[in-house]
């Protein structure tokens, strides 16, 4: 079974050879996802924009930049990774939420195109840099879309984009300092698999930009719903492309010229390529239940802790017994660190090849907010990351050390 290896290299292999808790990431499932979303919009003047909040590790933004991917960001910080991995600015979006106006001047003065996502920073900006220096508008269209209300971010009490409605106020402010608006941009929330969703929110937006006469670009955001276990098909991303497609093709006609489309996938490009692999530290059988104790925990992977989120767990140590049993996975934290959530967010058993102490435990889709989630909670080290490709298994992040965990103290006699 293709979970069991990458690239031919058996997940055993890679635990033995470097240490768990361990996250690896497969460059090939990355370059497969990247194609898949090409040819789905293979008729209109595509632009990809990787929302790297989902996974920052340099060598997996080195590839998206040698595969002809750019960014999206939301922070300085992660700006100058990118920058770090060699894009240029302006292959680099800065999409951040409530921020001082000192990061909208920090990532203008780096070159990286600015989306801006309220009347207070639009008006700054304004005032700052009239139309010497271009933007984008995030847009809040009401629309209600998303794998649960906790990542929803286009409805009406979303903290993110300008409402809608403000249309008068921004036109003002826009006409008033002669702002230089070169797009506009919406996203309407994660985990989304229906088309229809994804056409009402670019509808909204299409109708919007009516009132704007110079733009280069529509921004529609990611979103993109990806597999979560062997039977979840995911999203049929070719329907979904030809429905944003045939409905981005209208506008434009509407419009008066051609335009390039953005969009901007983030777990849908790199949370299959990645496994969390974990050792199983003990067996406990309670009268009730029986638990599997694992030498990870929240601090590593707060999704199903933080989101209910589902991720399929396998046994990378027994790949062909017939013997299963019902386990409740958890974790090492000092907190009930359950990761046994089904699909609708519920804590329940896992029904799992037979495990004993010292098996791997492996996370499937771990690719997207796993590590840049992490956190040293219990004081615990931070996992190394391993990048697989060409066959070869690159370790691309150290483990932490003590030395780590107080590089930044300072120690008080």
């Amino acid at each position: 079974m293709a979970y069991y290896s990458i690239q031919g290299i058996p997940l055993t292999t890679l635990a033995k050879q470097f240490g768990t808790p361990l996250y690896v990431y497969n460059a090939d499932k990355i370059r497969e996802k990247i194609s898949v979303l090409r040819s789905a919009f293979d008729d209109i003047s595509l632009s990809i924009k990787y929302a790297c909040k989902a996974n920052t590790n340099i060598s997996v933004l080195k590839l998206m930049l040698a595969e002809g991917v750019d960014l999206d960001v939301v922070s300085p910080q992660e700006l100058e990774l990118g920058l770090l991995a060699g894009y240029r600015g302006d292959q680099i979006t800065f999409t951040p939420s409530g921020v001082e106006f000192a990061e909208i001047e920090f990532a203008v003065s780096k070159g990286a195109i600015v989306n801006l996502d309220n009347l207070s920073v639009l008006e700054k900006f304004g005032q700052q840099y009239g139309s010497s220096v271009p933007c984008l508008l995030r847009i809040k269209p009401h629309v209600f879309g998303g794998g649960n209300a906790k990542i929803m971010t286009a409805h009406p009490e979303s903290k993110f984009g300008i409402s809608i409605h403000q249309k008068a106020e921004i036109l003002d402010l826009v006409n008033q300092y002669q702002i230089k608006v070169i797009g506009l941009h919406q996203h309407t929330g994660s985990d989304i698999k229906d088309g229809k969703t994804f056409e009402q929110a670019a509808s909204a937006l299409f109708e919007f930009a009516k009132d704007f006469p110079d733009l280069e670009l529509m921004d529609l955001g990611g979103g993109f719903k990806v597999p979560y276990s062997p039977e979840d098909p995911g999203v049929n991303m070719q329907e979904i492309g030809q429905i944003m497609g045939n409905a981005f093709l209208k506008f434009c006609a509407h419009y008066g010229k051609e335009l390039k489309l953005w969009v901007e996938p983030g777990k849908f490009l790199v949370s299959e390529a990645g496994t969390l692999l974990t050792t199983a530290t003990v067996v406990k059988r309670d009268p009730i239940k029986t638990f599997v104790g694992i030498n990870s925990g929240l601090n590593h992977l707060i999704r199903p802790m933080m989101y209910g989120s589902y991720h399929y767990i396998f046994n990378a140590s027994n790949e062909e017994d017939a013997q299963q049993d019902a386990y409740r996975v958890v974790g090492n934290i000092c907190e009930t660190d359950t990761f046994s959530f089904d699909f609708e967010g519920n804590q329940n058993e896992r029904i799992l090849n037979e495990v004993k102490e010292g098996d791997v435990i492996a996370f499937a889709n771990a690719g997207a907010y796993g590590f840049t989630m992490a956190s040293h909670y219990n004081s615990r080290f931070l996992p190394a990351e391993v990048l697989v490709d060409h066959s070869e298994a690159k370790l691309v992040r150290k483990r932490d050390t003590l030395e780590d965990l107080v590089r930044n103290q300072i120690f008080c006699d």
